[in-house]
């Protein structure tokens, strides 16, 4: 796999945590750059670390890994969506905020199962370790860039929409979980 290819594969990887981050940070004010940084590094190393762990397993896991992956990921989603919406239409604050240690884990996870079915992938295929360490850490580098710039997105937009950006937010996740799994 070329250089190019790695850096495709990784922003299309990145895609939904990209996603989660803009949604669900419209909450968040004003986040400190500390904050910022250890989120994206949370997300950054699940993301990379499935990917890892798929390529490492890969023999093992990936007819387990194959089937499984569309329903945890829908049902992590859909958690981390209903939340979302429902925090927005009650009110009720720090539902689904990513100052907390379990949602930013959630989050993770939610965004890296298909990570982990590339990395299966990858490892089934033969792919050697120095063949595949530019997609490791591409996957890395564009995951916690695509954080970063969601995490700024969407407490942007939260500011500017307040509670709508949450409902709008809770809507746009719920989509990506029904579109992943009837795909």
């Amino acid at each position: 796999m070329s250089i190019w290819e790695s850096i495709l594969l990784a922003a299309s990887l990145c895609a939904d945590c990209f996603a989660v981050s803009l949604c669900s940070s419209v909450k968040l004010r004003n986040p400190g750059w500390k904050k910022v940084a250890l989120i994206a590094l949370s997300f950054a190393v699940i993301q990379s670390g499935l990917l890892l762990a798929g390529w490492a397993f890969g023999e093992l896991f990936v007819g387990l890994l194959g089937k499984a992956v569309k329903i945890v990921a829908f049902l992590l989603l859909l958690y981390v969506g209903v939340s979302m919406l429902v925090s927005a239409v009650l009110g009720k604050e720090e539902i689904l905020e990513l100052n907390s240690f379990r949602n930013v884990v959630l989050g993770g996870i939610a965004t890296s199962i298909d990570a982990a079915a590339v990395g299966a992938a990858q490892g089934v295929s033969g792919v050697s370790w120095l063949e595949f360490l530019p997609l490791f850490i591409a996957v890395f580098l564009i995951t916690a860039f695509s954080v970063i710039l969601g995490i700024s997105g969407g407490s942007r937009l939260g500011k500017w929409l307040g509670r709508g950006a949450e409902i709008l937010g809770g809507a746009v996740l719920l989509f990506i979980a029904f579109w992943n799994l009837f795909r």
